[in-house]
């Protein structure tokens, strides 16, 4: 009898997907069976791209990596994580300051849904810096984003609708 999957989800709201996800992402893809990249719907935020465009955005980068599926959603993470399958939630630790806000947010978790654990990974050294924050404020100003998203999110940047007076890319 096989073993069953194992499939960890990545939650997020990737606007925009950096080289910082594009690393966790693969990492998470190697320790798992399947990784199920959620992309959370926050109403409650303004965002620089919309959630159909981030979407896209990530099925574009892993289109040829059938194990690696990109979804919508919203509500509590364990339920997302339940819709799924998954046993595993990743995250990503770039900071003191980051590990102390998931060491919250995976006891919550663990509350709510015993069966669900989390696994915090550090970002590879090259993109440990790499913040969504950060790149959408570069972009905002004018600056190359190069070197800190894939070359197809670089794209979605440059070509982007800019406010009156801002810069492109």
């Amino acid at each position: 009898m096989a073993a069953p999957a194992r499939i960890a989800i990545f939650p997020g709201s990737f606007d925009p997907p950096t080289n910082g996800h594009l690393d966790l992402i693969d990492r998470a893809a190697r320790l798992h069976d399947r990784v199920v990249v959620g992309v959370l719907r926050n109403t409650g935020k303004h965002p620089f791209f919309s959630v159909d465009d981030r979407v896209a955005m990530l099925k574009e980068m892993f289109a040829n990596r059938p194990e690696i599926e990109v979804v919508t959603f919203d509500g509590l993470l364990v339920d997302f994580a339940r819709a799924a399958r998954a046993s595993v939630v990743v995250r990503g630790v770039r900071s003191a300051a980051d590990l102390e806000y998931e060491r919250q947010m995976a006891l919550t978790n663990r509350h709510l849904d015993p069966s669900v654990e989390t696994m915090l990974l550090l970002p590879s050294a090259e993109v440990g810096h790499v913040s969504s924050t950060l790149v959408r404020e570069i972009a905002s100003l004018g600056g190359s984003v190069r070197g800190l998203v894939p070359a197809s999110v670089e794209s979605w940047i440059v070509n982007r609708p800019r406010a009156a007076g801002v810069q492109k890319v």
